[in-house]
């Protein structure tokens, strides 16, 4: 296999792991348009997958330039790197769907090229960068999407404090359209960068690209990607998202989705890849703990938070395996 022939490999298979984000993450998406019956399954991937595609184009590249080249040093990459990277991602995505655990594609993603930087170079494959703002919105974003939407719960209810719950949900029931379709946009605009950063990045390292910039068929490709992906479904993290972690209703599906939506596109304008899995976690607990604490199950909840927690450190592992592996085959990477 020739240097450009590697390139191209690795692209299709940066491609591979977008169509995998989209399906892993179709689930925050639509879980809880799903869960409160207005939409059907089929239709909301549909929808969703509209609003991914069309978001990929919104709020520039600063996500795909943080990480492309915010977290490891870029100049020591090279197109192995970048692919020991992305199977550590994949890896980590598979096995998490596997066991419907909604974790983050963003944070396996970091994980992965991480540990394959590291594996080739040390401490010295790794950037200060972004690490510190990316690793506090671990925390930060799952917070933001609790309190927005646990926010807009007590507006909705002051609004609309002289209806009754069923008419309450026949006005949200058509709301929720929006603010799912919100949600999709945040999550594509986000997660489809993230594959446009390491696209990016085999280029530059290749030296196909002089300089760190994203091209327009690299946007076009990861938002068709993704937006394949979310059309497949993930149908097993819908039901421990929209349904296991609390009940919801179409009020608080709505708060839910525009919660998550505003913690998303705050990481976003400030060029930092987000979990939505995080954002929408938080915020339909946010929805829930308005009625009281026990309506949210804390044990899920937990659950979802050890495999945050565990997410980067494995990626991590699980590349810089694939990257030893890479090099005792092929000596001279």
């Amino acid at each position: 296999m020739n240097a450009f022939e590697l390139v191209v490999f690795i692209i299709g298979v940066a491609l591979i792991f977008d169509y995998i984000n989209g399906f892993h993450d179709a689930a925050n998406s639509i879980a809880t348009v799903v869960s409160t019956k207005v939409l059907t399954p089929g239709i909301a991937v549909v929808w969703a997958a509209v609003f991914n595609f069309a978001a990929a184009y919104l709020l520039g590249t600063g996500v795909a330039s943080t990480v492309g080249s915010g977290f490891v040093n870029v100049h020591l990459v090279t197109p192995w790197v970048l692919l020991a990277g992305l199977m550590g991602a994949i890896v980590w995505d598979l096995l998490t769907w596997y066991l419907a655990l909604p974790t983050s594609s963003s944070h396996a993603l970091i994980g992965g090229y991480a540990g394959a930087a590291f594996a080739k170079a040390g401490f010295a494959g790794l950037v200060a960068g972004k690490w510190g703002v990316t690793v506090a919105f671990i925390i930060l974003s799952p917070l933001i999407g609790l309190v927005a939407a646990y926010l807009l719960m007590v507006g909705v209810y002051w609004t609309f404090q002289r209806f009754t719950p069923s008419q309450m949900d026949r006005h949200f029931r058509r709301y929720q359209l929006v603010s799912a379709a919100l949600l999709s946009c945040a999550h594509g605009t986000n997660d489809a960068q993230k594959t446009m950063g390491i696209i990016t990045a085999v280029l530059f390292a290749s030296g196909l690209q002089k300089d760190f910039h994203v091209p327009a068929w690299v946007i076009a490709a990861s938002a068709g990607a993704i937006g394949l992906g979310t059309m497949s479904g993930g149908w097993r993290i819908v039901r421990t998202m929209g349904t296991r972690l609390t009940r919801l209703q179409p009020r608080s599906g709505f708060c839910a989705e525009t919660g998550a939506a505003i913690s998303i596109l705050i990481a976003t304008g400030l060029g930092l890849p987000m979990s939505s899995t995080h954002a929408i976690a938080g915020a339909i607990a946010g929805v829930g703990s308005i009625q009281r604490t026990r309506a949210v199950r804390w044990h899920v909840a937990s659950g979802i938070v050890t495999a945050w927690i565990l997410t980067i450190p494995a990626a991590a592992m699980v590349s810089a395996i694939v990257y030893c592996v890479i090099r005792l085959c092929i000596p001279g990477t």
